[in-house]
C-alpha cells in the first residue's frame, strides 16, 4: 500500500465522512469531457483476503472500459493490508468510511454520496453485498438519477433478521438484480419477493487461456493430490473434507490434501488442527495459505473438492474445471449448475463425509474416468463460464437500462 493510501486510511478514522480517492486506476479515469456512461461498482469492504465477489467486481472494472463504459469503484471500508493494493486495477477506487448505515453520520454520508454521484455523472450503480445493497442502493436510487442493480452472490448465509426484512421492504427498488446462479435467482424470487422480470442469472466468467495452457500433471504411481480453494471458515466445510480424507487413506495411503485460503476464523482453524491430530493426518493435510499462483496450485493436483455448506456460485470450481481437474462438490447453491454429476465430476450432499469419500475414491481409482471428466470440464468452461459470456450479459443489461425512454 502506498503512503498516500495509508494516510487516507489514518484520516478516515476521524469523523470526516468524505469520499476520497483511495487508489488511482492504472488507466486514466476519463473525467472531464468523457461522455461514456459512468458505472459505479459499490462494495461493502475490501478485506485482507479478497473473496469471489470482490474479485468479480475487479474483473468487471477491468473489462467494462473495453465495452464503452467509464468505471469507478466505491468501498465503505478497506483493510490496510488488503490484496486490492497489490493487484493491478484499472478503475479508480474511492473510500467512503462509513461504520454504521444508520444515525446522523449515515445521513451526512448519504448527502456526500449524492454529491459524488451528481458531480461524477454516475449513470448506473451496481452494488455488491448487504450494506451496499441496502444503503448505497437506496441513496443512489432516491437521491440521484442513476439506475440501480443489486448483484446477489449468495443464498443469504450471512444475513441477520434486519437484512431479511430490509431486502423484502426494498424489493421494488433495484431496476435489475444479477443473480450469480439459478439457485440464487430462486432465492431472490422466493425469499426477497423481487419481480421475476427484473432478476437475471449471470454466471461468473474467467479468462480460460492460462488454465487451458497448463501442461498435463506428471503423476507418480500411488500418489494423489487433492486440493480445495476457499478461505478457512466454517461455511467452507473443511472439517468434512478432513474426515473424508481419513476414510480415503485406507485405500490410498499416500493421498495428500492441500487447502488454499486465508484463515478468517481462528477458532475454526484450531478445531481443524485438533481434528487432524485426532485422525492422525498431520502429514496428509496441508494448509497452503493464500496462494498467489493459483494456476500452478491447481495444475499440480489430481482432484478438486469443494465441501461447502453454502455457496452462491464458486469461482474456484470454474477455475478447477478450466485446469482440467475432475471436481467433487456439495449440492449447495449453484455447484450443480457448474459441475455435471457423472460427466465433469460428482455432486454429493453437504455435511456427509462418507458420501464425499466415496465420490473421491471412485474418481481416484479410475484414472481414465478422471481424465475424461477433466476434459469435459474444460469444454464446459469454454462453453458457459468465460469472461466474454459474463461481460456480454452485463453490458447488454447496462445498455437496456440506460436506453432513453
Amino acid at each position: 500500500m502506498t503512503e498516500a493510501a495509508q494516510d487516507l486510511l489514518d484520516s478516515s478514522s476521524t469523523s470526516r465522512l468524505q469520499i476520497q480517492l483511495l487508489r488511482r486506476g492504472e488507466v486514466p479515469d476519463g473525467t472531464g469531457g468523457d461522455m461514456r456512461p459512468h458505472i459505479l461498482l459499490a462494495v461493502d469492504q475490501f478485506p485482507r483476503a479478497l473473496g469471489g465477489g470482490e474479485r468479480v467486481l475487479l474483473r468487471l472494472a477491468d473489462l467494462l472500459p473495453q465495452h464503452g463504459f467509464r468505471v469507478s469503484i466505491l468501498t465503505l471500508g478497506v483493510h490496510s493490508e488488503s490484496a486490492v493494493f497489490k493487484l493491478p486495477v484499472n478503475a479508480p477506487i474511492y473510500l467512503l468510511p462509513l461504520r454504521r448505515t444508520y444515525g446522523v453520520d449515515a445521513i451526512r454520508a448519504a448527502f456526500e454520496l449524492r454529491r459524488f454521484l451528481r458531480e461524477q455523472r454516475v449513470a448506473l450503480v451496481q452494488t455488491f453485498f448487504e450494506s451496499s445493497d441496502l444503503w448505497v442502493g437506496p441513496v443512489a436510487k432516491l437521491m440521484s438519477p442513476a439506475k440501480l442493480i443489486w448483484s446477489r452472490r449468495d443464498m443469504g448465509i450471512l444475513r441477520a433478521n434486519k437484512h431479511r426484512i430490509a431486502y423484502r421492504m426494498l424489493r421494488s427498488l433495484p431496476d435489475e438484480v444479477f443473480a450469480v446462479s439459478e439457485q440464487v435467482r430462486q432465492h431472490v424470487l422466493q425469499v426477497d419477493g423481487v419481480d421475476p422480470t427484473r432478476v437475471e442469472t449471470i454466471y461468473n466468467g474467467i479468462d480460460p487461456a492460462p488454465w487451458f495452457a497448463l501442461p498435463p500433471r506428471q503423476r507418480r504411481a500411488g500418489e494423489f493430490k487433492i486440493v480445495t480453494v476457499g478461505n478457512v471458515r466454517r461455511v467452507k466445510g473443511h472439517d468434512v473434507l478432513i474426515r473424508a480424507a481419513a476414510e480415503l487413506r485406507r485405500d490410498f495411503p499416500a493421498v495428500q490434501v492441500q487447502i488454499a485460503g486465508e484463515i478468517l476464523d481462528q477458532d475454526y482453524f484450531i478445531e481443524l488442527q485438533n481434528l487432524i491430530r485426532e485422525l492422525g493426518l498431520e502429514d496428509r493435510v496441508i494448509f497452503a495459505g493464500g496462494v498467489s499462483d493459483l494456476c500452478g496450485f491447481l495444475g499440480g493436483a489430481d482432484l478438486f473438492v469443494l465441501p461447502s455448506r453454502s455457496e452462491g456460485f464458486s469461482n474456484a470450481i470454474v477455475e478447477a474445471m478450466a485446469a482440467g481437474l475432475p471436481v467433487v462438490a456439495t449440492d449447495v447453491g449453484g455447484n450443480a449448475e457448474a459441475v455435471l454429476d457423472g460427466k465433469t465430476g460428482r455432486i454429493v450432499p453437504p455435511d456427509d463425509a462418507n458420501a464425499l469419500a466415496t465420490a473421491m475414491r471412485q474418481i481416484l481409482a479410475d484414472p481414465e474416468m478422471a481424465r475424461q471428466m477433466g476434459a469435459a470440464g474444460r469444454a464446459r468452461v469454454a462453453e458457459r463460464f468465460t469472461s466474454d459470456a459474463m461481460i456480454g450479459q452485463v453490458t447488454a443489461a447496462y445498455r437496456r437500462l440506460l436506453r432513453p425512454a
